[in-house]
């Protein structure tokens, strides 16, 4: 809601959000969270198909994550109950709703539960493109200097270019926000948001980016936007 209002000057943001940013924001080309033939999944009990999605509720994290937007461009509307992102597996193991869309760690958690994946959103966002799925990035104010804006950028890819050459390192630190995720799991996890693209999106995230974004205008779910990039 501050993004919305243009209150912060750096923030993250889902791909998603940044169909109502553009007018203020651009997007850092440092930072990014894309997953490369795997993203955001919907779980459930029992094995569904498509077609069973878009006629029960479905659990989601919320209607501005790019994992919302995602799912609406893989199956078309479908009923929904919006929930905080952790919460959302228990009511799935608790038989509360029928299905859920999990991101962050409960993609490589819900197998403990004796749940069965029913769409991995990165795969088929893969097949579809033969690009990476962006979810989130980091944006700043477009009305900042352009030198200090560039500096940003410089370094936060510094920042995390360091994380991945000292990788012990980041891990240890990342474990104290890991939401019971045990060391491998966390490595794994991280492993899977923070790669080359994190560190510069290059052409292809920048693709990714417009071409989601683009889908999902043409289906009428967002604004017609025109992201806008800072590099360093």
């Amino acid at each position: 809601e501050m993004l919305l209002r243009g209150k912060l000057d750096i923030s993250a943001a889902s791909v998603h959000a940044c169909a109502y940013l553009s007018r203020r924001y651009e997007i850092m080309t440092a930072g990014a969270s894309m997953g490369i033939g795997y993203g955001p999944t919907v779980v459930s009990k029992y094995h569904a198909s498509l077609d069973d999605l878009k006629r029960y509720p479905i659990a989601v994290p919320g209607t501005l994550t790019t994992a919302f937007l995602a799912l609406k461009l893989c199956i078309g509307l479908f009923p929904f109950i919006v929930m905080p992102f952790d919460q959302i597996l228990e009511a799935v193991i608790k038989g509360e709703v029928p299905f859920g869309l999990l991101i962050h760690e409960g993609q490589l958690t819900y197998t403990d539960a004796k749940l069965v994946k029913v769409l991995d959103l990165g795969e088929w966002w893969y097949r579809k493109t033969k690009l990476p799925l962006p979810l989130g990035v980091n944006v700043v104010r477009k009305d900042l200097p352009n030198d200090l804006k560039r500096s940003v950028v410089r370094h936060l890819r510094e920042s995390i270019a360091y994380a991945l050459n000292n990788r012990e390192e980041a891990i240890s630190y990342a474990l104290k926000f890991a939401r019971g995720l045990d060391p491998k799991r966390t490595e794994r996890f991280v492993g899977m948001y923070v790669n080359e693209l994190t560190v510069d999106m290059g052409e292809q995230g920048k693709k990714a980016i417009v071409t989601l974004l683009e889908l999902a205008t043409q289906k009428g779910f967002i604004p017609h936007t025109k992201p806008n990039f800072v590099g360093d």
